[in-house]
């Protein structure tokens, strides 16, 4: 797989919401509305080289973090009052979170929205590539790991999966998710963009 190859999947229509709810909380409905006052924020789907293959990076979130403490998700987060535009701030919060060079990275396109609702956030995901490896500088107090995942095995459904999380204070429900590594799961929002991604990829 090449940049090519991606840029002419992210030139035809994505494959939207049916993708991702492949992968939702059962608790997701399908026709949730996104309410007037959602928090806007962005993330930063990003790839690379390296050995040989294509590397997507994540970061676990700290226990101590204020939302989706613990969680595996992409870098990223909430539109600042300066941030020009989603895609501005999904570059800010990628170096801030995990010292990814903004200035860099070349966006290859927008995923679909993902609406959040234990958050109230609107997520707006984007497709970036570098030409090598970063050197990840975490910021402390956000990033308690960097997680690299060879882009082969997101794509791979041997990954998939239901498993018993918690969604908030304990309360326990099946949902699907990613297992990587082997012991990292992702799931909820992060899931559902990966969905999409692969589904992308995935398209004859």
């Amino acid at each position: 797989m090449d940049l090519s190859f991606i840029r002419q999947r992210l030139a035809q229509p994505l494959p939207g919401l049916d993708a991702q709810m492949t992968m939702a909380p059962p608790i997701r409905r399908r026709d949730v509305a996104v309410p007037e006052d959602a928090r806007r924020s962005a993330v930063l789907v990003l790839i690379y080289p390296f050995d040989n293959q294509w590397i997507v990076p994540f970061m676990r979130r700290t226990d101590d973090a204020r939302i989706h403490a613990g969680q595996v998700c992409f870098p990223g987060g909430r539109r600042e009052p300066g941030d020009p535009d989603f895609q501005f701030t999904a570059l800010r919060e990628a170096d801030e979170e995990m010292g990814i060079p903004h200035q860099e990275v070349e966006v290859l396109g927008a995923l679909t929205e993902v609406y959040i609702p234990p958050s109230n956030s609107l997520v707006f995901p984007f497709l970036g590539y570098l030409p090598a490896r970063p050197v990840f500088v975490p910021a402390p107090r956000e990033v308690a790991d960097i997680i690299e995942v060879p882009l082969s095995q997101l794509l791979d459904p041997a990954i998939r999966g239901t498993h018993r999380v918690d969604v908030f204070g304990g309360n326990m429900i099946e949902a699907p998710g990613y297992v990587v590594h082997e012991k990292h799961l992702i799931w909820g929002a992060t899931a559902m963009m990966i969905a999409e991604l692969a589904a992308l990829l995935a398209r004859e």
